[in-house]
């Protein structure tokens, strides 16, 4: 195996036979999926004994969406909740540029702290910004959309 495939999707998108192996893998995992959406698979060892895996429905969805993002030959990149991010990072995330994102910060929109000169943004806070920011522009479009409604215009 090459050094890039150990280092993961973060500078790179997948190959074929990564989309390959992904697409096996949902196939896999889907064919075994129970009502609740937990997995049970029975691997085998080398020595032939096999073994009882169980995933429950979170972690089986989880690892069926990163499977997917493979197959499809997109990128990603995991971010854990509690990561601490650069104003750069953080603002890549957002897709804002990082001046708009430091505005953001100064005017107390999104938490941070100082790590000497340096911002730094929790990973939760974002995902909280980009929840409420998300949530507010759907609730302007629907009261846009009813505005038309009233004025006869759909």
């Amino acid at each position: 195996m090459n050094a890039a495939r150990k280092e993961g999707f973060l500078d790179r998108l997948p190959d074929k036979v990564e989309i390959q192996n992904a697409e096996q893998l949902i196939q896999l995992i889907s064919s075994q999926r129970q009502e609740d959406g937990g997995v049970q698979f029975e691997l085998a060892e080398p020595a032939g004994k096999t073994r009882p895996i169980t995933l429950t429905p979170t972690i089986s969805d989880s690892l069926l969406g990163v499977l997917r993002l493979v197959a499809s030959g997109r990128g990603f990149t995991l971010l854990p909740v509690k990561a601490e991010l650069t104003t750069t990072q953080a603002a890549d995330y957002l897709n804002v540029s990082r001046p708009y994102l430091v505005k953001l910060l100064e005017d107390g929109s999104i938490p941070f702290h100082m790590t000497g000169r340096h911002r730094r943004v929790l990973a939760e806070n974002l995902f909280a910004y980009r929840d409420k920011r998300n949530s507010e522009r759907s609730n302007a479009l629907e009261e846009l959309a009813e505005l038309d409604r009233e004025a006869g215009l759909f």
